[in-house]
This record gives structure tokens, sequence and C-alpha cells, in this order.
């Protein structure tokens, strides 16, 4: 019996003889490896976080001391010290387990993290709750160095940092990595001295040497003092009110438990919000993840004796690659583009393009609201600016795209990846809101390309605006149209009729890349077929002749029913004084949790054989 498999719960593990949690670690970070080589999801972030995590729950009496996970990517080693051990075969699948913490799921998932930079903000709030009730608890954030380049940790240093005597710890987690390279100024002054050996070596060289002159010692501690406020990081947190410790090694359990005790003592006699800076690896423990921590950041099924092993027949191209296909080669048709995209080169594609026009490309951290101000003022200079943004992601920066740019009619291009659904990142990762939050803006177009050749044709049609415009498309493959290599756009908000019915009874009007499972209904339905190609505008004289010609309208959409691309053709239809009845297909008003794709569509009514029974239900067709 492994010493895992008694731990039920954190008391079973806070009752371990200290001696035995680093064979508790070692048995926990092969359950991660093993698991998510089974099932797929975040690999390198879990195993750099095991002792941590071992180290925190011995430490703090959780669940009734609170521990919020920043991402919460790399909570896997936690969900399994918390009574998930044997769900862990079902993780990020329907039904199953989340790949992130969730509030319903556990009593320890005291937060729901899924973007980045939260976890200080809901910790400090956590422990004004506390204390605004009169309870004795500790709140602890664990935030990872990418995540600390967010303007929202800094507004919750700032503020937390100003309440005396709080109960708050911030955890640093600083592997130098987060999903892409970290960057920014920041980052550089962190890694200038995260293992601080060149600072503690020094010291202690100079403590030895100058013992022996009191006077001497005197004066070399003083000086010690200044010289760590120029070099450590102490002196950035500490002027927010942090009580700066570290660095520590945040792989060695005999450091991390005495500090993390001390640390927990020192808040509960009163000396207000802590800051301890842990030093980690990510995929500490499997070689392949440690000299390649981006290839297993999100791995699916894999052999961990072997490792990742490249496909041997070519998959299909996804919208992702031919985003930064086309990037590439309109960069080098016109040298005023400019690639943005926060924290995510990888996600969005853009690997290629740093590589041949790095003076324009930029990755400006976990910053979405800064990532579109900065590009409102690229555009202030006459470039074209190109922000690479998850859908999802750009929520976050929703009032600096009202009025840093659409205010000011700037020519913003939004790649918008990840639109619809997303699968096993669940529903804090799908793109189901933007036509509906996009469209209400002026100055701003939406395009819904229904398959790759068409994402690059938008692509193109969006770069030669003089105004904003978003081009949403979805994770991964699509249809599997071939693109070109050449940069010829597509009419600007115009559609295309794709099959034209005998009878026109039923028009199916089809935003982005459902058009493909409503061409495989409509053959069923003898149904018209309309590619509406933009949400926004729409083409109202397209529109207008098939909703005129036919006896009733089917919208249909990969995003949320209430203000998207369906709701736009009601209001188009009440304007042309038109009363075609409506049948509205879409993403409805509840959040989608994890699952895979293709199912999660047709628990939605939204495959082929969805769509024609919906149809038939409504229309009798």
């Amino acid at each position: 019996m492994t010493i895992l498999s008694t731990i039920n719960s954190p008391a079973d593990l806070r009752a371990l003889p200290r001696a035995q949690l680093k064979t508790l670690a070692d048995e926990l970070r092969d359950y991660v490896l093993q698991s998510v080589s089974k099932t797929g999801g975040h690999l390198s972030s879990n195993l750099g976080t095991v002792e941590l995590t071992v180290a925190l729950h011995a430490v703090f009496n959780t669940p009734h001391d609170r521990l919020v996970w920043d991402v919460g990517h790399q909570t896997y080693p936690h969900k399994i010290l918390t009574g998930r051990r044997d769900q862990m075969h079902t993780l990020r699948q329907l039904g199953g387990i989340s790949g992130f913490p969730r509030r319903p799921e556990s009593e320890y998932d005291t937060f729901g993290t899924a973007h980045s930079s939260t976890s200080i903000s809901a910790a400090l709030g956590m422990a004004v709750g506390a204390r605004t009730k009169g309870e004795q608890r500790h709140a602890v954030a664990i935030i990872g160095d990418g995540a600390m380049t967010a303007g929202m940790a800094f507004e919750a240093l700032n503020n937390g940092g100003v309440q005396p005597g709080l109960p708050l710890l911030v955890v640093l987690n600083d592997n130098d990595m987060s999903i892409s390279p970290p960057v920014g100024a920041l980052n550089r002054y962190l890694a200038q001295l995260m293992s601080g050996q060149f600072y503690s070596a020094a010291r202690n060289v100079g403590k030895s040497v100058l013992k022996v002159a009191p006077p001497l010692f005197e004066l070399a501690k003083r000086f010690e003092e200044n010289a760590k406020s120029m070099v450590v990081p102490a002196t950035l947190f500490e002027k927010f009110g942090f009580n700066y410790v570290g660095p520590i090694d945040g792989h060695d359990l005999d450091s991390l438990i005495p500090t993390l005790e001390n640390v927990r003592n020192l808040m509960a006699h009163g000396a207000g919000p802590q800051f301890l800076h842990v030093v980690t690896k990510k995929g500490q423990g499997y070689k392949l993840a440690e000299a390649d921590p981006v290839g297993y950041h999100g791995p699916g099924k894999f052999d961990p004796a072997v490792g990742i092993v490249k496909p041997t027949t070519q998959p299909k191209q996804t919208f992702t690659q031919v985003f930064g296909n086309w990037l590439c080669d309109m960069a080098a048709a016109d040298e005023r583009l400019v690639g943005i995209t926060p924290a995510m080169r990888e996600g969005s594609g853009l690997v290629e393009f740093e590589k041949r026009f790095p003076a324009r490309y930029h990755d400006v951290g976990i910053a979405e609201q800064h990532a579109v101000t900065f590009a409102a003022g690229l555009a202030c200079e006459g470039l074209k600016p190109v922000v690479a943004i998850y859908s999802t992601f750009l929520q976050r920066g929703y009032d600096q795209l009202i009025h840093d740019v659409a205010i000011q009619n700037l020519p913003v291009v939004f790649a918008l990846d990840r639109a619809g659904l997303v699968g096993a990142d669940g529903a804090t990762h799908a793109g189901a809101y933007d036509i509906a939050y996009l469209r209400c803006i002026p100055n701003i177009s939406v395009a819904c390309p229904a398959d790759e050749a068409e994402c690059r044709a938008l692509l193109t049609t969006a770069f030669q605006q003089n105004h904003s415009v978003a081009v949403r498309y979805p994770r991964g493959a699509g249809a599997g149209v071939a693109c070109g290599s050449d940069l010829t756009p597509l009419p600007f908000g115009k559609g295309e009729v794709r099959r034209m019915s005998t009878g026109k009874k039923i028009a199916i009007l089809s935003f982005g890349t459902m058009l493909y499972p409503a061409l495989a209904a409509a053959e069923q339905l003898d149904a018209t077929v309309v590619n509406m190609r933009w949400a926004k505008p729409l083409d109202t004289a397209l529109l207008q002749e098939i909703a005129s010609s036919h006896d009733c309208l089917v919208t249909l959409e990969e995003g949320c029913l209430m203000g998207g691309a369906g709701s736009a053709v009601l209001e188009a239809l009440q304007t042309l004084q038109l009363q075609t009845p409506v049948l509205q297909l879409g993403l409805p008003d509840t959040f989608i949790e994890h699952g895979d794709p293709a199912k999660l569509l047709a628990l939605q009514g939204l495959d082929a054989a969805g769509i024609e029974a919906s149809i038939r239900q409504r229309f009798a067709a």
C-alpha cells in the first residue's frame, strides 16, 4: 500500500509523520504523470507544484484556511489530496471533474479560477470577509510569475497592503514559465535573483570574514541592508505593505514547511500581509517535461515511458495555423502590420511570426487590457495592429475595446481564437459571447468564417478596412477546406447562398462553422442554406431576398442566443417590416461545462441531426 492511497483528505496528510511527506510527494508526482498520460490535460505546471501543494495542506488547516490557486491549471495535486484521487480518470471529460478549481466540486476549491491573476483579489476578499465576521482563518493566494504581469494582481497588492493585521499570504510560485515564456520588466527583475545564490553566498562569506572585526561587521550589516534594497525583490513587494520572504526552493519540503509555518505564525500574531517567493521548476521530476515545458503544458494521451509522439499522418490544418500562416504572409506584403498577443504565442499561432518578424511581434504578457490599448496607440501612428486573442480573453479588455478603439474608430484587427465551445477546458474558456458583446459596439464589425479557406480570406478583408474588425474562429480544425497562399479578400459584409431548396419553404441562415452541419441537415429537409459570413454588418439585402421568398427562417450559430447573430436577424427583419417566422438555434442561457466538443454540440442540438430535429419540431417540416 502506498502512502498516497491512504490520503483521502488533507487531514490525513497532516496526521503523517513529517519524514513521510517526501515519499508522499514522490508518489503524488508519479500519480499525476500516470493520470494525465491517460486522460490528457495540463502536465508541466502540475508536476512543478507537487511539493508546494503538500506543504500548503500540511501547514494550513484547509478547508477552514482558504487556498486560492491562480489560473488553476496546476491544481491536479490539490485535487488528488482533497478526496478526488479516484476521479482523476474522469478529468476534463463530460460528467467528470474539471481541470480547474470549481466551487461546486469540492469545499477545498474555495474559488473558481481559470483566467489569470484573480487569486490575490479573491483571497483578499476572503481574508477581509473572515475579519468582518469575526472568524479566525488564513487566506492564501498562490500565483505564478506569469500571472504577476497582469495589472489586476498589482491592484490587489495595492489594496491588500494597507490592511493592517490581515491574515493574508501571497505565494509567488516562480517557475520562470507561464504558458508562453513570461515577458516584461518585472520578469527580468525577478529572474536576476531567482535562486538568490549570489546574494546568499556573498552575504555569508562577508559575515564569516568580517565577524573578527566587529566595527567592520556592523558596517557590513548596514551595507547589506542597503544592497538588499537595491537588488532583492523584497523592496517592490514591501513597498506595497507586504512582508517579503524568500526566494526559497519550492521543491525542498525541509525548507518549504518550516518557512510556511513561520509565516503562518507571523500572521496569527497580527503581523499583517505576507509575501512568500517560491522558486519551482515546471515539469519537475519528469525529464521530458523539464526539457520541454511548453510542449508538455497540455498534452493529449501519451505513454510516459516514451513521451509525446508526433503523429505519422498529417493532421488537418487548424484555424490557429491558418491564422499564423496568414499573419506571416500579410506581414510580408504590408510592413505596417504589427502582431500582438497577451501571453499566448503558441496558443494563438504566432511562433513563426515571431521568428520571421521579431521587430513587429509584441507579447505584452497576461495583460489583455493593455494589449487592446497598446494596439490602439499603434493604430494612431498609422500602423495596422492585429491582436491575436482568445474570445474569452478579449472579455477582459472590453472597456478598452469600447473607449480606446471603437470610440476613436481605429483600424485594429482582432483575431478571435477559441470562438464557440472549446471542449475540455469548459465554461471558463468557451467563446460563447463574442458576437453578442461585439455587435452592440459602434465601429466594430464581426466576421464568422465557415471554414479554413474563408477564414484566411476574411482576415484579409478585415485587414483592409479602416475600422476595427473581429474575425472569430473555433479551436481545432474545420471542414478541411484547403487554403491557398494568396491574400484575396471576400466582399465586406456580404453573404452567399450555398444551397437553394426546390420548394423555398425553409431557409437556414448559418453563421460560421455551423454551415457544414446546416448543409447536412438541409439535404434531409430540402432547405435553402445561406452562409451569412458576417454577424455585423448583416447582409440585409440578401436577408430581405431570402425572407421574402421563404416561409420560415432558421438562424444557426455557435454562440449565445441572447443578443447573438439570430437576434441581429430578428432586429433586421423588424426594420425591414417582414413578419417571416424565425427559429433561433445556438447556445442556451447556461454555462456549458467541459467535455468532447462534438458531444457537447450534439447535446445542444447543434449537430446535423439536432438541427434537423429542431426544424421539424418547430415547422412540421
